[in-house]
């Protein structure tokens, strides 16, 4: 089985079509087609379902795919520890994160790095918490920063950022909005604005009022953060968002949180898998230099 097979089968993959796939590659399609072939027989089952109108995988070309990119990202990571060592960041970089991810500037640590190592080619997507997750795992993504979740795979690393308290945002003409603390327990029967779900703190918030005994009418649903607090500072409804928030907007009120339960907590993490590629260790190191603290590590 050769890399250049696997790459082959990864485009097709992602392209759902052999000369699409080709031309990606830069080779004739007769090339690609034959590569493949040659791997379906050294496997000894067809990798992909073809007719005149598409090209789909087999369960077998299923069961490759996310193999097939953990065995690219390797030999990446190989070809950058190598080239680390010789003073040369190289290669590609993909970074994943939540588009509310407000505990590090993400867009200025990007920017540093790559004015200090223009050679590696960065690529950046937004999504919400699992899919994020599963890009790492599944090896489209080198890291991904989002909110932690109550189950993490065994095979992925988990670095916490920032952990801070939950806090109730309002408008100004709500009830709560003279007092300095409010009870979950109280937010029975309110209208909620929230993230879409899977969105930044949302589960955690979920979570938190579930286990309050509070059934939770979420009226209005975004997915970034200041369209969040001008819904809320217009009324539309209240918010259980991170401490952080509060500067961010000065329409809103926000209180601290009580009850017979914990306070709820966001925390922020970064999700790599057991080997980090060199541009990745690179890239951690700014931002928790950035952060000014240490990396926690936990799986």
């Amino acid at each position: 089985m050769e890399l250049r097979q696997l790459q082959y089968f990864i485009a097709v993959a992602e392209d759902c079509h052999f000369t699409r796939a080709a031309g990606r590659m830069h080779v004739t399609q007769s090339a690609l087609s034959a590569s493949i072939r040659a791997l379906e027989v050294e496997l000894g089952a067809p990798l992909f379902l073809r007719t005149t109108r598409q090209v789909e995988l087999t369960q077998a070309g299923r069961a490759l795919l996310p193999e097939a990119r953990r065995a690219l990202g390797s030999v990446e990571s190989a070809r950058d520890a190598v080239a680390a060592v010789q003073g040369l960041l190289r290669g590609t970089l993909s970074v994943g994160s939540l588009q509310c991810l407000h505990v590090v500037h993400l867009p200025a640590v990007l920017s540093r790095f790559h004015e200090l190592h223009p050679g590696v080619e960065i690529r950046m997507r937004q999504s919400g918490n699992a899919e994020l997750v599963e890009d790492v795992r599944a090896g489209r993504l080198d890291l991904a920063f989002v909110t932690r979740q109550p189950k993490i795979a065994d095979d992925l690393r988990v670095s916490t950022l920032s952990s801070e308290s939950l806090v109730l945002a309002c408008a100004p003409e709500s009830p709560f909005a003279t007092r300095e603390s409010v009870g979950l327990e109280e937010l029975a029967g309110q209208s909620f604005v929230d993230f879409n779900a899977d969105w930044g703190t949302r589960d955690e918030v979920d979570r938190a009022l579930a286990a309050a005994g509070v059934e939770r009418h979420v009226a209005v649903e975004v997915n970034d953060v200041h369209s969040l607090l001008d819904f809320v500072g217009f009324g539309l409804g209240v918010a259980l968002v991170p401490q952080s928030f509060a500067g961010k907007s000065e329409l809103v009120r926000f209180l601290g949180l009580r009850g017979d339960v914990d306070v709820p907590v966001a925390e922020t993490v970064v999700v790599t898998g057991h080997t980090v590629g060199a541009a990745a260790r690179v890239l951690l190191d700014m931002v928790f230099e950035a952060r000014g603290g240490r990396l926690r590590t936990a799986g």
